[in-house]
Parts: structure tokens; sequence; C-alpha cells
């Protein structure tokens, strides 16, 4: 009688290899300050979701106020208002004082961020990268050219204000209120700047690729 074939054994399984835990994803981090955000109401959860829609993300420096509610509506409420309502200046003029007065200031997450914006509004990213890097080297009409020699003094040199600065701006063609408009946004950037720089607020990484 044929001897059966001896199957051959099967080897011991081997133990699984222990898969590293996955790692929890990176929150993008919003300054450098450990304020842990409150609760928004009603109507800033609205605008944080009206941010989302349009941008697709949530600024940071809006991220950054949340810890405080009250000063986040007073920064929004201000902001909005200098940079949105009927004004003799455009929204664009508006963007290249806040990219000029933050160049002055050396202001990362504000060149960043209004960089971005100057790009949306202009439709021109020479235009943008180079107020960022230098007013001055920038093909300027006479209009646009006086507001932000204004405004760089204003920034840099506040003390040196006088009547010929304000003459130059009317010779251009800004009304009284056009020129209050202008120092009001000018005054508003130079205190974001600082509280931007103090607190190393960083910028959204989806600015840098915004509108190229």
């Amino acid at each position: 009688m044929a001897k059966a074939e001896a199957r051959p054994r099967k080897q011991p399984a081997k133990p699984a290899a222990n898969k590293p835990a996955e790692k929890p994803a990176k929150r993008e981090r919003v300054m450098a300050l450990e304020l842990a955000p409150g609760p928004l109401d009603e109507a800033m959860q609205a605008y944080f979701a009206k941010c989302e829609e349009k941008l697709g993300f949530v600024p940071n420096v809006l991220r950054a106020y949340a810890f405080d509610l009250a000063k986040l509506k007073a920064f929004v409420a201000m902001g909005d208002d200098l940079m949105l309502a009927p004004s003799g200046l455009s929204k664009l003029e508006r963007e290249m004082i806040a990219v000029v007065v933050s160049c002055a200031n050396h202001c990362h997450y504000c060149l960043i961020a209004h960089g971005a914006a100057v790009r949306r509004l202009s439709n021109d990213p020479v235009l943008a990268d180079t107020l960022v890097a230098n007013y001055r080297a920038a093909s300027l009409d006479a209009r646009t050219r006086a507001m932000l020699d204004f405004v760089w003094k204003l920034t840099v040199s506040p003390w040196l204000m006088e009547d010929a600065d304000r003459a130059e701006l009317r010779a251009a063609g800004f009304s009284e209120r056009d020129i209050w408009d202008v120092a009001a946004v000018a005054g508003f950037f130079a205190m974001s700047n600082r509280i931007a720089s103090a607190t190393a607020k960083e910028p959204n990484r989806e600015y840098y690729s915004s509108h190229r």
C-alpha cells in the first residue's frame, strides 16, 4: 500500500508588527501665546462660518482674538468699518495702505495676509509683491504715490507730520474725509502690526499661494 504523502506543516503565523499609532494632525499654530478660545456668540459663529465659506479658512488674526469675545467683536467691527465701509478710498487703496504700513513695521502676518488681498483686488501679483518689498519701486499713479508717501511718513516718523503733508494729499485729489480715512487705516494697522509682532501671529498657509 502506497504511503500517503506528508503534508507540509503550516508555519506558525508571525506576530503582526506593531504599527505605530498615527499621530493626530498637527493643529496650525495661531500665535505664541497660549490663550484658549472662548465660546462665540451667534453673530461671531456666523461671521466665522462666512469666512470659511468665502476664504476656505478662518484668518488666524480672528482666531487669536477668540479668547475674548468683546475684544474680537471690537476688532472685527473697527476693521470691517475701515476696510469695507463706503469711503472715497477704494478697497484696493485701503489694502495698499495696510501693506505699506506693515512693510515699514516689518509685520510678517500682515504683509502675507494683506499682500494676498492686494493680489486679489488688483489681479496683479507683481504690484502686490513689489509693495510688500518697497512701494517706491512699484509703478504707481501720482495719487497712489502721494497716498503711500503720506502713509510711510506717518508710520515711521509721525512727529514730523505737518500741513505740507496734508496739502500734498489735497493736491493729489484727496478730500478732507479721504485724508481722515487714510490716517485711520494707517493707524489701525500700526496697532495691529504691533500686536501681531508681539504675539508672533502666524499667517494662514493659504495666504501664501492665494491669487498667484
